[in-house]
């Protein structure tokens, strides 16, 4: 068994001290040979919530691996206590669903090369000066970081809507290192100031499709809430694309707010908020994410500039991605919603 796995990564890839350091308002990752560095307190909230027991925790994190090397012995995957942690805490230590988990992320990567190829910070630095994205410095009083999307900032005409996923899947992938998040999980705040029907009608269904099915089964974090602020008319066409693919649970995490600042402020405090949302963290800053995305290109060049980790994988009939089949019928919903947009316009 050890000699089909030579090709396997056991270890996370480097983290730069001296990027870490500079960036010391975000948490760094757990240490490479793993000791938990969650808090008396989250150890008790992992426990109730995720069914995580501190004294079985690396128990089950061998029973994953243990799986992983008997079910998919060619899987090119991270093997390490800190990597499989992030799975199992995500499908609150269920081993088959874990496993899965795993197994849906990989091949996202493969069903999707637009987005995953050489994907590293650099390639989306013209999305992140355009302030399509960044995080918030402060989490909100339930530990969550906020990640703040303003898609009226992107213009069809700029550069590819993938570029956009690409800028977000690697952010996800930062904000997850810390075991504070993925016990806590994180709260999406989606300003649709600016959005027009060139943005709304660029995605189409497939796409859409794409994107929720990586972020619900193919990611392992907790999206615990998605905040839409100052949305047009035409949102509800936006959104008729894409809860179709939403799943019950998270479409009833979805809280429109329109331009009412005081229902944003009920659901995420004015104390984590910038000026611009009415709050009291000072002006918005773009640039502090992107600088620390920026400064971490070695390491993501290491987690995805690799061979393809599924190659000699023989996936399960049900995997998550079943290729460009289904884009006719999406194509066909397409016309149907493309209408409904015209008509909230």
């Amino acid at each position: 068994m050890a000699d089909q796995h030579e090709s396997i990564s056991l270890n996370c890839p480097p983290v730069d001290p001296s990027a870490a350091a500079a960036h010391n308002w975000f948490p760094g990752p757990p240490p490479p040979i793993y000791s938990c560095t969650l808090t008396p307190e989250l150890v008790a909230k992992a426990r109730e919530e995720l069914q995580e027991k501190p004294e079985w925790r690396l128990r089950d994190v061998q029973a994953l691996r243990d799986m992983i090397l008997k079910e998919q012995p060619n899987l090119r995957t991270r093997l390490d206590d800190t990597f499989l942690l992030r799975f199992l805490r995500a499908r609150k230590f269920d081993y088959d669903r874990a496993l899965q988990l795993l197994l849906n992320y990989h091949a996202g990567r493969k069903a999707w090369p637009e987005v995953f190829q050489d994907l590293k910070p650099s390639t989306v630095k013209h999305v992140l000066d355009l302030g399509f994205l960044t995080v918030l410095p402060q989490p909100d009083p339930n530990g969550r970081y906020i990640l703040c999307l303003r898609p009226g900032k992107w213009k069809p005409n700029d550069y590819p809507f993938v570029d956009n996923v690409r800028a977000i899947y690697l952010t996800l992938e930062k904000l997850i290192q810390p075991e504070e998040t993925q016990v806590n999980g994180i709260v999406i705040l989606a300003d649709y100031t600016g959005v027009g029907m060139s943005q709304a009608s660029n995605p189409g269904p497939f796409l859409a499709k794409k994107v929720v099915s990586i972020l619900q089964d193919g990611f392992p974090i907790r999206i615990k809430a998605v905040n839409i602020i100052n949305e047009p008319r035409i949102f509800k066409g936006i959104f008729a694309i894409i809860k179709p693919f939403l799943k019950e649970k998270m479409a009833e995490r979805y809280i429109l707010h329109g331009s009412d600042l005081r229902s944003l402020h009920r659901n995420i405090p004015r104390s984590v908020l910038p000026e611009e949302y009415g709050g009291t963290a000072g002006q918005l800053d773009m640039s502090a994410w992107s600088r620390l995305l920026l400064d971490c290109e070695e390491e993501f060049i290491v987690e995805f500039c690799q061979p393809d980790p599924l190659e000699g994988v023989v996936l399960p009939d049900s995997m998550l991605f079943e290729g460009e089949q289904a884009s006719g019928q999406d194509d066909d919903t397409f016309r149907g919603l493309r209408s409904q947009l015209y008509y909230c316009y």
